[in-house]
């Protein structure tokens, strides 16, 4: 009898498993973040839109802020704003044309004394203080100089100002700075609990078309900076 033959055992291969791959499904953006969708394109409209109006209200108070809020002619005191003296103490060209139209104005008997205010802003010199040595130097006697220096802005200068006025008992001002100043200035000063009025101090050489409208531009900036956040926020109580 003949042995039947043996089959080898041999291990079954064994299948890798290989797990199914999921499609990539494309990401699909908010319709309002895609670049040309047409919430984002009404977005940047609507900005520029806000913008241009911010600006255009910004113009418009320039335009009719008040330049006063009284007729008289005589006040107790001339009130000449801060701008920074130059690197080495002496009154710049805008400082000194502001001091020097305040002295003609007390000359001519618009009041008898003078508040200059600024404090230490664009360098350590402390603008009020370069500015009453001018006024003293165009013959203004010192007793009649008050020196206001810790205001660091317009705001400040008003405030500060009027209640150094509250002090003395002086209740009605005028105002003297650049012309492209006096706008803003206005705004400010309406809020005030004095009587009082803004005069131009003329530049002592004419400006360039270029100056003219860059000082406009940024004295525009600023007004709108005022308008939007600053009446607010840097609110004085004098």
């Amino acid at each position: 009898m003949t042995a039947a033959p043996v089959r080898a055992l041999t291990k079954p291969k064994s299948r890798s498993y290989t797990a199914p791959q999921s499609r990539a499904v494309p990401r699909k953006n908010a319709p309002w973040l895609r670049p040309n969708g047409p919430w984002l394109r009404r977005a940047i409209v609507a900005a520029v839109l806000l913008g241009v109006a911010l600006v255009g209200w910004a113009v418009l108070a320039r335009r009719f802020a008040p330049q006063s809020n009284t007729a008289r002619d005589n006040f107790d005191a001339i009130i000449v704003l801060g701008y920074p003296a130059d690197a080495d103490g002496n009154p710049t060209p805008i400082q000194l044309a502001r001091v020097t139209e305040a002295v003609q104005e007390y000359e001519r008997g618009v009041a008898p004394r003078l508040i200059v205010t600024g404090g230490a802003v664009g360098n350590h010199y402390v603008e009020a203080q370069v500015m009453a040595r001018t006024a003293e130097a165009q013959g203004v006697p010192a007793s009649a100089v008050f020196i206001e220096p810790n205001a660091r802005d317009t705001i400040q200068n008003a405030c500060y100002s009027v209640r150094l006025m509250k002090s003395h008992g002086w209740t009605s001002a005028e105002v003297v700075s650049s012309p492209s100043h006096l706008p803003r200035a206005g705004l400010i000063f309406k809020l005030l609990p004095i009587q009082w009025r803004v005069h131009p101090a003329p530049p002592l050489e004419p400006l360039s078309a270029d100056d003219r409208h860059a000082v406009a531009a940024w004295e525009t900036l600023k007004s709108f900076r005022y308008l939007v956040w600053a009446r607010w926020h840097e609110s004085c109580t004098p």
